[in-house]
């Protein structure tokens, strides 16, 4: 009863906001490899807590020296993720920024997706079956005007017999990647960064490295048509996203665009 009655909202409030933070980093680091480095951060700073509690002062102090040198390793263990998180704050501007709270789902309210999902989705299969290369970025709330303008901009609704000529081996816009944003294609022909990640396996080509590159720096989501195999990949916070079925990939989609 006597903790009760020293119990401040303040507290309860204290509380709710660190497991809010939480969750949120959870969920950035949710499906990557440093998933399991978050969690075992948990659980160490855990013991150390207990340790602390029991009066254990040796093990406590070695705890709390680990956890205390270790601060500086995960700026160098996170860094995409980070960078990530800085760049979805700084890059929102004004008039994006319900885009950016509906990106950390602050806000409940499900809206609209814009973007033509299906002929996308079907495009890549009509190209996968011809085992027509592709690369294409959508952009969710990072811009990416960094990349479109190393590439060809323009401004032309999505509709599937487009994406198709573009990526049509003679084409003189195949090369490259194509950036989407809401419904409309705005650039062809982009550079994108490459991952240096040295975990990708070989099969994996330069459209597949330059996928990841982007997905790493920005929140933008990427569909890559191998041109050896005719299988499509989705990639997102820079790691590939199995799926079963186009119609699985196109569910997926809707939920991450919206």
């Amino acid at each position: 009863m006597e903790f009760l009655n020293d119990l401040r909202f303040l507290d309860i409030l204290d509380v709710l906001l660190v497991a809010t933070l939480l969750y949120y980093v959870y969920k950035l680091v949710r499906g990557t490899v440093a998933i399991n480095i978050f969690i075992g951060i948990v659980v160490i700073y855990l013991i150390w807590q207990l340790t602390v509690l029991l009066k254990m002062e040796m093990l406590s102090t070695v705890l709390g020296q680990f956890i205390g040198v270790g601060m500086f390793a995960l700026i160098v263990v996170f860094q995409q993720e980070i960078r990530k998180f800085l760049l979805l704050i700084g890059s929102a501007n004004f008039s994006r920024r319900s885009a950016m709270f509906k990106n950390l789902n602050l806000l409940k309210k499900d809206e609209a997706v814009l973007t033509d999902i299906n002929a996308i989705v079907k495009a890549c299969e009509n190209m996968g079956t011809t085992q027509t290369g592709a690369l294409i970025v959508l952009r969710r709330t990072t811009s990416l005007d960094f990349v479109k303008s190393s590439g060809d901009e323009m401004y032309i609704e999505i509709n599937r017999p487009i994406i198709e000529s573009v990526f049509y081996k003679n084409s003189t816009l195949h090369d490259g990647a194509m950036i989407i944003e809401d419904n409309y294609i705005t650039a062809t022909r982009a550079i994108l960064p490459v991952t240096q990640d040295k975990t990708i396996p070989l099969r994996f080509g330069l459209r597949h490295r330059a996928a990841v590159g982007i997905t790493e720096k920005t929140d933008a989501l990427a569909l890559v048509v191998s041109e050896e195999t005719g299988q499509i990949s989705y990639i997102k916070n820079g790691a590939f996203v199995l799926f079963d079925s186009p119609e699985e990939l196109q569910k997926m989609l809707t939920e991450d665009l919206s």
